[in-house]
């Protein structure tokens, strides 16, 4: 049984690299510096890097062992949920980089706020799923995922037809800053998944 706890403790591993991943976005919008952004993105690699470390040790583990607490399929399924959300708010910084962004709309600040909330509630339910069968409080935790995501889903058509109101940006910047919202949204979605492949999981095996 401790063996098969293992999977559940490096879902949870996981998912606090993006918690990590989470807070690192915010703080480096809320003290924005573009000349430090080269740093700032070697820096989050090497979250995500960890991340992909914990995942290879999931890796490993299944490929030793036959008896699993659910399926491998749907192991491999979380694990590859749980790092997408880290990946995503990777790639958020990297447009950031990319596009020379060199000020921080106070819409993105708002929503990496969101994201910070969204792994953390991530986080909870992974915390709980080792006792889907019993817990009490999981489904909980999975609505709250989905509340979440709802609010960066308003914040982002806000923030979009923010930059296409905004007179002041050039067209360049314009197309800067509704990739970079994407992208935004884009790790909204994937901590959703996570809770979907969540809810998938128990309903299978309740």
């Amino acid at each position: 049984m401790a063996k098969q706890d293992r999977y559940y403790d490096i879902f949870v591993e996981m998912s606090s690299f993006s918690c990590d991943a989470a807070a690192f976005l915010r703080e480096t919008l809320d003290d924005y510096d573009p000349e430090a952004l080269g740093k700032s993105l070697e820096k989050m690699h090497s979250i995500e890097h960890d991340g992909d470390v914990s995942r290879h040790s999931m890796t490993r583990l299944l490929a030793k062992e036959f008896i699993t607490p659910i399926e491998r399929e749907d192991i491999m399924q979380m694990s590859e949920a749980i790092d997408t959300v880290t990946d995503k708010i990777e790639d958020v910084l990297q447009r950031l980089y990319m596009y020379d962004i060199r000020e921080i709309r106070k819409d993105a600040v708002e929503i990496a706020g969101v994201i910070i909330k969204l792994t953390s509630a991530m986080r909870d339910a992974l915390e709980e799923f080792h006792n889907f069968k019993k817990s009490k409080i999981i489904a909980d935790r999975i609505i709250e995922i989905n509340r979440l995501e709802e609010v960066g889903d308003k914040l982002y058509l806000d923030a979009v037809r923010g930059v296409f109101l905004d007179e002041s940006l050039t067209p360049k910047q314009v197309t800067a800053w509704n990739s970079v919202f994407g992208y935004m949204e884009d790790v909204c979605d994937a901590c959703e998944d996570v809770a979907d492949v969540v809810e998938g999981v128990i309903m299978k095996n309740t």
